[in-house]
């Protein structure tokens, strides 16, 4: 049960993540999906049909580079949407954190609980 709770988790988090890192420097979708993998356990599948949302929401624009490697990249950055969008659910997110890390102090620990 709790690796439900944990992929549910970080899949709310996701579309906030991607911003984060788009507010850093744009990026293309394989090391968008690269860096979450690294910092939160996201596989790359989930990150194709966000970007595509938030390009149709107006959060991301693109372009084409064209790579020596293989075929060209779209790359996205944010546009003034995508950093107002961020912004709020930032905040949105720091106030739903500190709520739960409240919960989360005030439970009673195991020993606690024993005695």
């Amino acid at each position: 049960m709790a690796e439900t709770i944990d992929i549910q988790l970080k899949k709310g988090v996701l579309g906030l993540c991607v911003l984060a890192l788009l507010a850093r420097n744009e990026s293309y979708s394989y090391e968008i999906a690269s860096t979450l993998s690294d910092a939160i356990g996201m596989g790359e599948g989930t990150i194709y049909p966000l970007m595509r949302r938030m390009q149709s929401d107006g959060w991301v624009e693109t372009r084409l580079v064209e790579s020596s490697s293989g075929p060209s990249r779209k790359y996205y950055r944010l546009t003034k949407a995508g950093h107002e969008a961020l912004a709020a659910q930032a905040t949105e997110w720091r106030g739903f954190a500190r709520a739960v890390d409240a919960l989360l102090d005030a439970a009673p620990s195991e020993t606690t609980q024993e005695g």
